[in-house]
């Protein structure tokens, strides 16, 4: 089983930069398919991004598409989301997860059985 350990949210101002980055301890020997999902205050958690094992194959919500980018380090079982043009709308608590690499890509929450705590992320006008 792996846990996951989500870091890098903080107060940003509209137009910013932000990289979050999630470390994946444990589950050695077992590949997974990464992905970052957010939930905004009285919203339900949406899809953000998601990588493939290999880092081959990326999805992207298309609101964050061409502003956020999705990369993974297997040999130091990272990934970090690199988060550019950052809007207010972008303010939620992200979250890293992970499921097995075989079941490939998916935007559905529930389809994720692991998560990391999550970590605040705040744009401001």
């Amino acid at each position: 089983q792996v846990q996951l350990v989500e870091s890098g949210g903080e107060l940003v101002q509209a137009g910013g930069s932000l990289t979050l980055s999630c470390a994946a301890n444990g589950g050695t020997g077992n590949r997974y398919t990464m992905a970052w999902f957010r939930r905004a205050l009285g919203k339900e958690r949406e899809f953000v991004t998601a990588v493939t094992w290999s880092g081959g194959a990326r999805y992207y919500a298309d609101s964050v598409k061409g502003r956020f980018t999705i990369s993974r380090d297997n040999n130091q079982n990272t990934i970090s989301l690199q988060m550019n043009s950052l809007k207010p709308e972008d303010t939620a608590v992200y979250y890293c997860a992970a499921r097995e690499s075989l079941l490939g890509l998916s935007r559905i929450p529930h389809e994720y059985p692991y998560w990391g705590q999550g970590t605040q992320v705040t744009v401001s006008s």
